[in-house]
């Protein structure tokens, strides 16, 4: 037997020694190389007979015909052992969900979607599915950085939007992610172009964590200008996160399979800017999907990467909610009651609190040459007496003043000091 089927048996038959627990590790870093995520099927069916059986299963020609075309060729090869050495070399490891720090709880809605069908996608046990829309956990999660998973994942947030970003866009995503980071919450993104990287650096400025979810190995840069900022976010207590194991390419089709792991992941996904067709709007009918909140920066109504947002906010059945500051997001994905926004803060007026009559003498009084108590009277609608019972109140305001023959508007301050 090969040293894979030595620990495929282990686990199978002392799954809770610890040669049976490396068994299994290594038939879960198998799968992440033969199988491409999105299948629900197969995520079944290791869930049936266990990570170990379904590879033994898979390699001799016993699983289901549907599964094993799934993995086709990859079945005959074996490079699990050299991927975990590999991860090991760069500062990795595998997390499988038998491990304590796996993020069961914030992803026990793909567990729910999957049992259920796969979400929108469900091939229906037969492995003919649309990947990139199907809802379920991954079978595992290289990891690339010291920060438990699940601790780092567990106050998170998505902050996703448009590679081909405008300087509106960029500096709101900078903000939210440092003003997240700064109140103790982490920021998830893609470590694309644009917004997603905008987010990232945001974070990095306050000091705080943040974890980018890659469609690539976690030992590779992509896009290799991001190289930089990739090793900030390991030194800085962050995480570089994938499916797919180390050297993997990263293929246009994963990247649309990684966006159910970013709203996974978190709380909440906030789309800064999205196009009428984006990956950013995917992510959010992915959050959508998994009951997770959705929450909209808006745009100009002029720019075409603000299209999307508009839809989702324009859309009752998407639930979003529109925000403009990242404590309005943390009040939306935060603790009931305890994560409040402050409301905003509105400039106070001398003219705030005063009473109709008030206001009417006030609008009476004229701006230069002042007049007698019954012509403010006669203007505003209202006695003589009236009028003069109000005016000293007004006067003391630094509304009005006295002239020596008459009443008007009392200057500016900045005029009055220039007098």
């Amino acid at each position: 037997m090969t040293g894979l089927e030595d620990d495929l048996a282990a686990a199978v038959e002392a799954p809770g020694t610890p040669d049976g627990a490396a068994g299994v590790r290594r038939a879960r870093a198998w799968l992440t190389r033969a199988a491409e995520p999105g299948s629900v099927a197969l995520w079944r069916y290791v869930e049936d007979v266990g990570p170990a059986a379904a590879v033994r299963a898979l390699r001799d020609g016993t699983a289901p015909a549907a599964l094993r075309a799934l993995v086709g060729a990859r079945a005959e090869q074996d490079a699990s052992l050299a991927d975990l050495r590999r991860a090991e070399r760069c500062g990795a490891r595998l997390v499988v969900p038998e491990d304590d720090e796996w993020p069961a709880f914030a992803l026990h809605p793909l567990t729910v979607a999957a049992h259920a069908g796969g979400g929108d996608s469900g091939d229906g046990g037969g492995g003919d599915l649309d990947r990139t829309k199907a809802l379920m956990p991954p079978m595992a999660l290289w990891v690339r950085g010291e920060a438990p998973l699940d601790a780092a994942v567990d106050r998170s947030v998505a902050v996703v939007g448009s590679r081909a970003s405008t300087s509106y866009g960029e500096h709101v995503a900078a903000e939210f992610g440092a003003q997240l980071g700064e109140r103790g919450w982490t920021v998830v993104s893609g470590g694309a172009y644009g917004i997603d990287v905008a987010a990232h650096r945001g974070a990095l400025a306050a000091g705080a964590p943040t974890v980018a979810v890659l469609a690539c190995g976690v030992d590779r840069a992509y896009p290799a200008a991001h190289s930089t900022v990739f090793a900030r976010i390991v030194d800085g207590g962050g995480l570089l996160v994938s499916e797919w194991p180390p050297g993997a390419a990263p293929h246009r089709h994963r990247f649309l399979v990684r966006n159910r792991l970013i709203a996974g992941l978190t709380r909440g996904t906030v789309v800064v800017e999205a196009a009428a067709r984006s990956g950013a709007q995917a992510t959010a009918r992915r959050a959508q999907a998994l009951g997770k909140r959705v929450l909209v920066v808006p745009g100009p109504v002029t720019s075409a990467l603000s299209v999307g947002c508009h839809e989702l906010l324009r859309d009752a059945e998407s639930g979003a909610r529109l925000v403009s500051s990242a404590a309005q997001v943390i009040e939306e994905v935060g603790d009931l009651g305890s994560d409040l926004a402050d409301p905003p803060d509105r400039p106070d007026s001398p003219r705030d609190g005063l009473s109709d009559l008030a206001r009417r003498v006030l609008d009476a009084c004229p701006v230069r040459a002042g007049v007698s108590a019954e012509r403010l009277a006669a203007v505003a609608g209202c006695g003589p007496l009236e009028a003069m019972r109000v005016l000293p109140g007004l006067e003391i305001s630094g509304l009005v003043e006295w002239t020596g023959t008459g009443w008007r508007l009392a200057p500016p301050p900045e005029r009055a000091r220039r007098r």
